[in-house]
C-alpha cells in the first residue's frame, strides 16, 4: 500500500536532485550540435551510440565523465513505465512484496516526470491484459496512479514477448521505456521483446526479494509455483543452493547483457533497497 507521505517525500527529493543537477551542470547556452540550433536544458551521461558531437567538454574536464547535451526535443519524449503485476510479483515480506516496490518505482519517475510539465504514461500488464493510463501533463494525474496501483491484483503468470509486442503498437514516437519486473522468465523471450525497443531510450528494472537473492532454505521442503500452483517437495541441500545461486546470477548477467544490446541500460535491486537510493541510481546511472 503506498500513501500520500510517499508522494511527500518524492517531492523532497526531486528537489534535491534538481538543484544538484543545476548547479553541477546547467546554464543557459546555446547548442553548438551542427543542424540542431535548440537551447540546451540539461545534461545525461553518454552512452554509446550517442552523437559524440553533444558531448559537453567542459563537464569531461571537471568530472571524468562523459556527459552529452540534452535539447528541447528530448525532453518532449514521452515516458511509458510498465509495471509487471503477474502472480510472481506477490512475492515479499508482509510489509512490502516486489509488486509494491515496484509500484512505488513507477510512482516515483510518473512524479519525478511530472515535475518537469513532461507527457508519462503508466501501464501493469500480466498475462490477462494492460491496464493503461493515457499520456498527460500534470502532477494531479499521479494521485490517479497512486489510486490504481493500490487496487491492483497480481495473479496469472505473464506472457511477455505477447504483451510488449502488443504495447509496443501503441507508441507513435521515440520514448522512454521503463519496464520493471522479476523478470524470472525464459531469456529468449526476455531477448525477443527488448529488442522491439531499440529506437527508443530503455531502462530495464529487476526486483527481487532477498530471500530468492540469497536462497537460505535447506532440509526438505515444499516449493510451491506461485503463478500455477504447482507444489514439489524436495531436498535442499547445500549443494543445490549452490546450483541455484549460480542459475540465477547468470540469468541477471544474461538480462543485463540483451539489455545492453537492446541499447538500454539495467538495474537489479532487492526489495530492501532504500528506495530513494534505487532512485538516485537510476537518475544517475
Amino acid at each position: 500500500m503506498i500513501n500520500t507521505d510517499f508522494l511527500n517525500q518524492l517531492k523532497r527529493f526531486s528537489l534535491i536532485i534538481n538543484k544538484r543537477v543545476t548547479s553541477s551542470f546547467s546554464g543557459s547556452k546555446k547548442s553548438t550540435a551542427l543542424g540542431r540550433g535548440l537551447i540546451v536544458n540539461d545534461f545525461r551521461q553518454y552512452v554509446p551510440g550517442d552523437d559524440f558531437r553533444t558531448i559537453d567538454w567542459k563537464i569531461y574536464a571537471r568530472t571524468d565523465d562523459f556527459y552529452v547535451k540534452r535539447f528541447e526535443e528530448e525532453r518532449s519524449l514521452t515516458t511509458h513505465v510498465l509495471i509487471d503485476t503477474s502472480k510472481s510479483m506477490d512475492y515479499g515480506t508482509i510489509n512490502r512484496t516486489k509488486f509494491d516496490y515496484a509500484a512505488m518505482l513507477g510512482l516515483g519517475f510518473a512524479y519525478l516526470t511530472s515535475r518537469e510539465n513532461e507527457k508519462f504514461q503508466l501501464s501493469t500488464f500480466n498475462d490477462e491484459n494492460i491496464d493503461t493510463f493515457r499520456a498527460k501533463r500534470g502532477v494531479s494525474q499521479v494521485m490517479g496512479f497512486l489510486y490504481h496501483l493500490n487496487r491492483v491484483k497480481c495473479k496469472n503468470n505473464v506472457n511477455f514477448q505477447k504483451i510488449m509486442s502488443q504495447y509496443k503498437k501503441s507508441i507513435k514516437s521515440k520514448s522512454m521505456i521503463i519496464i520493471i519486473s522479476d523478470f524470472l522468465l525464459d531469456i529468449d523471450e526476455i531477448k525477443n521483446s527488448l529488442y522491439l525497443f531499440k529506437q527508443h531510450e530503455l531502462k530495464v528494472i529487476q526486483v527481487l526479494d532477498r530471500s530468492e537473492i540469497d536462497f537460505n532454505l535447506k532440509g526438505n521442503i515444499i516449493l510451491e509455483d506461485s503463478e500455477t500452483g504447482k507444489k514439489v517437495e524436495t531436498y535442499v541441500s547445500e549443494k543445490r543452493r549452490e546450483e541455484y545461486r549460480e542459475r540465477l546470477y547468470d540469468h541477471m548477467l544474461e538480462l543485463e547483457e540483451e539489455v545492453m544490446r537492446a541499447g538500454g541500460k539495467f538495474y537489479m535491486f532487492s526489495t530492501e533497497e532504500p528506495m530513494f537510493d534505487a532512485f538516485y541510481k537510476i537518475l544517475n546511472g
